[in-house]
């Protein structure tokens, strides 16, 4: 292979990262606007609020936010290369602005998922209920 066709299949496998990162963010997106409307509703919904599914959406939710910001973390990182300034040509206002939209939605979304885990344990406490301590008797000897 020659230097052209090899630099092309990086472009190429760069510009496929970047499009599946732009999608992987609109499903987050969808996924969030069905969580809100769920929200609104929540006794048709309530069968949907178990640790089997909450706890899968939030994983899948926190390892899209993390790769999101890896990816753009990587390719900022190569763009500042000493090697890639020949080539390098000023980033669009609207490629700017995406990318400043997705590391927003990034973290947004391991705000929210924290926020949700925090709130999550605090009204919808699992296990036995703490003893008040002036139920308990103490037995004195006769």
């Amino acid at each position: 292979m020659s230097a052209v066709s090899i630099g092309a299949v990086i472009v190429a496998l760069l510009q496929s990262l970047c499009t599946a990162v732009l999608t992987i963010n609109g499903i987050r997106v969808a996924i969030g606007l069905a969580a809100l409307a769920a929200g609104s509703i929540w006794e048709p919904v309530r069968a949907f609020h178990r640790d089997a599914i909450r706890i899968p959406m939030l994983i899948v939710a926190v390892a899209g936010a993390v790769v999101n910001l890896a990816v753009l973390a990587w390719v900022w990182r190569l763009r500042a290369r000493p090697e890639a300034q020949w080539r390098r040509s000023e980033i669009s206002r609207k490629q700017r602005r995406s990318e400043r939209l997705q590391v927003a939605m990034a973290v947004l979304t391991l705000v929210l998922v924290g926020a949700e885990t925090w709130a999550h344990a605090i009204l919808h406490r699992h296990g036995k209920p703490a003893t008040p301590v002036a139920a308990i008797s103490v037995k004195t000897p006769l």
